[in-house]
């Protein structure tokens, strides 16, 4: 089987590195960092991921903006992506999920409904 690859995507080094102590206990799992939309843009042609967790709120490309280019690109358009996110307004929230998001969590989120959640995307039950 395939190891699949999560893309984080936070400029908060704090955020990405709590994100990653909750998905690394699920040991399936390659991790992929990105402090900003634009990186993260810059790494999906070169990493094939499977979910993509981001922020809204960041510098340059925000996570909305992120997730519009992903719904628009054939190439990342069937990615599962997450918002995690501190804007917690039921208008935030349907903003999110018109603009593709899959899933929206609020920080602070319980880790392990997260990590529910990551494998109910990446290993669904056949």
């Amino acid at each position: 089987m395939n190891t699949r690859t999560i893309l984080i995507v936070d400029d908060s080094a704090a955020m990405r590195s709590m994100l990653v102590a909750i998905v690394e206990p699920l040991c399936d799992y390659r991790i992929v960092e990105a402090s900003s939309g634009f990186e993260a843009l810059r790494l999906l042609p070169r990493e094939q991921i499977d979910l993509i967790l981001t922020d809204v709120n960041m510098p340059d490309i925000n996570g909305l903006e992120l997730i519009s280019y992903l719904r628009n690109n054939p190439n990342y358009c069937q990615i599962p992506v997450f918002i995690i996110s501190t804007e917690s307004s039921l208008k935030d929230m349907e903003k999110g999920k018109q603009l593709g998001a899959d899933e929206y969590v609020v920080k602070p989120f319980d880790p392990v409904q997260l990590q529910h959640l990551i494998k109910t995307y990446l290993d669904p039950v056949p």
